[in-house]
């Protein structure tokens, strides 16, 4: 098994050099750490799904499909995956997509511990520098004093209007924290969620902009 999670690894990591610093192999180390924390209060969770899962969680995003990359099951079936176990990867997946707040059912612990590893990697001071990474990749504006934060999107709604950095916490990254669901996850999110609103409230006294929108 640990054969196949380094043939994954060995492929991925050149997929993700091509990704701007928000999506790149760092951050594929970083939910790693946090899965594992995680997973280590969930003793009956499988390490290897988790793994595979993780590294490839992000080669399907919709977002970086431009370059043509080949798909995380391809790239799991080269490794010499068999069906049961591209199934429950593929599952697992599944389960990490915000979405708009369209979220996919979790059906398993492995995709519970996935999906909080991952949006904890969204918040706090590392999710403030990715926000801005990913804005800044995409030639996003900080801030847009005009602009109305929107909820309750469809998956289209959220993925089609390109909204500024700072509306972008209000849409998605201030909304993770209650939508974590292990245990573990819900702890390691409030120092990170607090940091947020404190990055926020700073933010204000510096522009007169708290990102709410109108």
């Amino acid at each position: 098994m640990e054969t196949i999670v380094q043939n994954v690894t060995d492929q991925v990591v050149n997929i993700y050099r091509k990704f701007d610093a928000s999506h790149d192999y760092d951050h594929i180390l970083r939910v790693m750490k946090n899965a594992e924390e995680i997973a280590r209060t969930m003793p009956n969770a499988d390490m290897v799904i988790i793994k595979l899962a993780v590294l490839l969680h992000d080669i399907d995003d919709p977002k970086y499909k431009e370059g043509g990359n080949v798909s995380a099951m391809e790239v799991l079936r080269s490794a010499g995956a068999d069906d049961e176990m591209e199934m429950n990867v593929s599952e697992t997946i599944k389960s990490v997509s915000f979405n708009g707040g369209n979220e996919e059912e979790i059906v398993s612990i492995e995709g519970a511990i996935v999906r909080d590893a991952d949006r904890l990697d969204a918040i706090g001071a590392i999710g403030i520098a990715r926000a801005f990474a990913f804005g800044g990749a995409r030639g996003r504006k900080l801030y847009d004093t005009d602009e109305i934060t929107r909820t309750n999107m469809s998956e289209d709604e959220y993925r089609s209007k390109n909204t500024s950095t700072v509306t972008h916490f209000h849409e998605k990254l201030l909304l993770l924290k209650d939508l974590m669901v292990t245990e573990e996850g819900k702890r390691l999110a409030e120092e990170r969620h607090a940091f947020m609103l404190a990055f926020l409230e700073q933010f204000k006294t510096e522009t007169g902009f708290d990102g709410k929108g109108k």
